[in-house]
């Protein structure tokens, strides 16, 4: 089993991938709309055709998975 798949067995969801400063806006925003947070290291892929300047520093980018908060 994958790492992504284990985060989505768990009840996460892979939403959008940043580097700073926008990742720690959109993790403030999620927190905000009452998600909770998990980062995970960018890894980048060859089927990521849009990611070129990714992939010259993927340790720079993290991906944000959210689910919603218990209540």
């Amino acid at each position: 089993m994958t790492r992504e798949e284990e985060l989505v067995r768990d009840g996460w969801e892979k939403t959008t991938t940043y580097d700073e400063p926008r990742l720690s806006e959109m993790v403030e925003l999620y927190q905000e709309l009452g998600f909770e947070v998990h980062l995970e290291p960018f890894i980048p892929t060859a089927e990521l055709e849009c990611a070129e300047c990714m992939k010259l520093a993927p340790q720079n980018y993290k991906t944000i998975y959210t689910r919603k908060a218990p209540s």
